[in-house]
């Protein structure tokens, strides 16, 4: 009966602690930077930072980070997912560097860590 009683014990352990390393896991990453009120000029060079603190140790989750848009009082990130920013990033790393790429100049871009669920606030591009 200890027995039974033990495994049954260690099995809930286990499980919790499965649901833990999941749970970090599924936090979203927040952007660090682009900030609200940044200004990326076409063609610079710009450093996309985010917090990794909510990674388990040794994640080796590599993504894309795409451009994208909103528009007023819409949701859709309008996201250019045929010409990412970067690919094959490690979310591990919390930082990589973009050339901005040649667009219509506004003041509603945004960056997406494709797969966190994260994305930055509006940021401007310029010519």
């Amino acid at each position: 009966m200890f027995s039974t009683k033990l495994a049954a014990a260690l099995t809930l352990l286990v499980a919790a602690a499965s649901s833990v390393s999941a749970a970090a896991a599924a936090q979203p990453l927040g952007v660090i930077t682009p900030k609200a009120g940044d200004v990326w000029k076409i063609g610079s060079t710009q450093t996309i930072t985010w917090d990794t603190s909510s990674l388990p140790a040794g994640d080796s989750t590599v993504a894309p980070i795409f451009l994208g848009f909103l528009n007023d009082g819409s949701s859709d990130e309008h996201l250019d997912v045929d010409h990412p920013l970067a690919t094959n990033v490690p979310l591990a790393a919390g930082k990589v560097s973009v050339t901005v790429p040649a667009v219509t100049p506004g003041d509603n871009y945004i960056v997406s860590l494709f797969g966190s669920g994260n994305i930055s606030p509006e940021f401007t591009i310029t010519n």
